[in-house]
């Protein structure tokens, strides 16, 4: 039996790190080398083709510490967010992503900065130009409302607390930061609550404190890089489960108290969920797993199944009490994410099918090896990727090609299922073996880091020996779906009209768009 490399640091080294960065503000207050009046502001964007307006340039984030406070009897969070940034430039002045905090103090480098919020950005004046490539701590202190009305909200309020659901574009609703997969960071956390509930966060619980007022703090520490995106902050009346996961990783569920026993079932299966897929995609990338039915049933919580949060995936606790047929499959989906997704985040949204098509591929494999039926009762994955070619043409007329989505169409079926049947298309050209070394390859190139599709591309061309880039672009870019490799049977039905209504929805809150429900 092989067994995992643990990629934790002990305890004290962890707190040690999260204590630096916290400190850092008043520890760093000696001047910065240049006048103010030299250097440029950073670019409030990162040119990402469908959240133009997303992320901020002139520095890189290299690690968040975010200490929240929540109070249960007005049901509001004080926070502070010290991020470690490094310019990229000679920056005058820098902006940070925010929507909806109440923003009462800035410092960098320990001495108070300038800032003002307009729209969605922070910006930042400090005292005097941070130079290239200086690290400095940035301090922000803010409340926040979970409740709040805003146009798009990763909050999830519960009865007895909240979660946070932060896809694809509002971690910056919870914390200030650069929102953006592409600047990924460390992570610790430390959430304060009362005594009655608890405080989880992605990584690993690395410190507990019993504090005046009938209050506890927990500490996490995350072992790897998180994108904003894929950041969980829970509080609640919640028991945190664990169990051993295959080659000795550590499993952690943490699970509504009074919704424990019924859950089991459904917590139970991830072992073996873990287990199948590193048999085809390597060793688990994190230092832990589980799932997180927060404690809500609302409707309106979020209209999704499933959110990969980083090593403690987000649902809604009746999902989760269906039978094993029901759930397995989403429940692989979301597993796969682990992989595809969080250890490898999208680069530009434009690339979010790797993320789904993938997560789509091995979760129709999972299905269909235990002959549960599909939702439109087929069996096979060839049987479902020649109804999903018959749609691709209309799917390219409805919601663009591929790899080119739009805001408003990012996680349509061309993303899932689209993305699928590149992959299948892929298969079949190349052989099982070829498309098995493409898929490790990539996931160990661009571990804990970003990729983009012309990435994936290179990776495959490299292990299959040939130029794939004509053959994948046509299937990622083109307007007409392409002849599908070993299948000449198989045809496209014609484009009628568009059958696809513009959809008005809040950003960040889509349907599932997934074939594995």
């Amino acid at each position: 039996m092989r067994y995992r490399t643990r990629v934790t640091a002990p305890a004290a080294a962890l707190l040690g790190t999260a204590a630096a960065l916290v400190a850092a503000p008043t520890a760093s207050a000696r001047p910065l080398a240049l006048r103010p009046d030299e250097g440029t502001p950073g670019a409030e964007t990162l040119g990402d083709s469908v959240f133009p307006a997303l992320g901020n340039d002139g520095y890189r984030v290299e690690a968040y510490h975010l200490d929240f406070s929540y109070d249960a009897t007005t049901r509001l969070v004080d926070a502070k967010a010290t991020l470690m940034i490094r310019a990229t430039q000679d920056l005058s002045r820098f902006s940070l992503d925010a929507l909806g905090l109440d923003v009462r103090v800035v410092q960098v480098g320990g001495v108070a900065a300038g800032f003002e919020q307009a729209g969605e950005k922070l910006r930042v004046t400090p005292a005097r130009t941070l130079p290239r490539s200086r690290a400095v701590p940035v301090c922000v202190e803010y409340r926040a409302d979970p409740a709040k009305a805003l146009a798009h909200t990763a909050w999830v309020p519960t009865p007895d607390g909240f979660a946070v659901c932060p896809q694809p574009n509002s971690a910056h609703t919870v914390f200030p930061c650069n929102d953006h997969p592409v600047d990924k960071a460390d992570f610790s956390f430390r959430i304060t609550v009362p005594n009655t509930l608890r405080g989880v966060a992605n990584g690993t619980l690395v410190c507990t404190e019993s504090l005046d007022g009938d209050r506890t703090a927990y500490t996490y520490r995350s072992g790897s890089p998180i994108a904003t995106e894929l950041v969980q902050i829970t509080v609640g009346d919640y028991v945190v489960k664990e169990r051993q996961g295959p080659n000795g990783l550590g499993l952690r569920d943490v699970v509504p108290t009074a919704r424990a026993a019924a859950l089991e079932p459904a917590l139970a299966l991830t072992p073996g969920l873990v287990d199948w897929l590193e048999q085809r995609l390597g060793a688990y990338p994190f230092e832990t797993y589980g799932l997180l039915p927060c404690n809500s049933d609302d409707a309106n919580a979020f209209d999704f199944t499933g959110l990969e949060t980083q090593t403690l995936t987000l649902y809604k606790p009746n999902f989760l009490l269906q039978e094993e047929k029901k759930i397995g499959s989403h429940m692989m989906h979301e597993l796969v994410h682990s992989w595809f997704g969080n250890s490898v985040s999208p680069a530009n949204w434009a690339d979010l099918w790797l993320n789904e098509g993938h997560a789509d591929f091995y979760g129709l494999l999972y299905r269909y090896e235990r002959g549960w039926a599909d939702s439109l009762g087929m069996t096979t994955m060839e049987a479902r990727m020649k109804d999903t070619y018959a749609r691709g043409d209309q799917w390219r007329n409805d919601s663009g090609p591929v790899a080119a989505p739009n805001e408003a169409n990012l996680f349509d079926n061309q993303r899932y299922l689209g993305g699928v049947l590149v992959l299948y298309a892929l298969r079949e050209a190349l052989g099982e073996d070829v498309f098995n070394r493409i898929e490790r390859t990539f996931l160990a190139r661009h571990r804990n880091s970003a990729a983009t599709t012309a990435d994936y591309i290179a990776v495959v061309s490299e292990i299959s020996g040939q130029d794939q880039s004509g053959f994948l672009n046509d299937w990622l870019y083109g307007t007409r779906t392409p002849r599908m490799p070993n299948h000449p049977d198989w045809t496209v039905t014609p484009v009628l009209s568009s059958l696809v209504a513009p959809r008005n929805r809040a950003p960040g809150h889509y349907p599932d768009s997934t074939a594995t429900l």
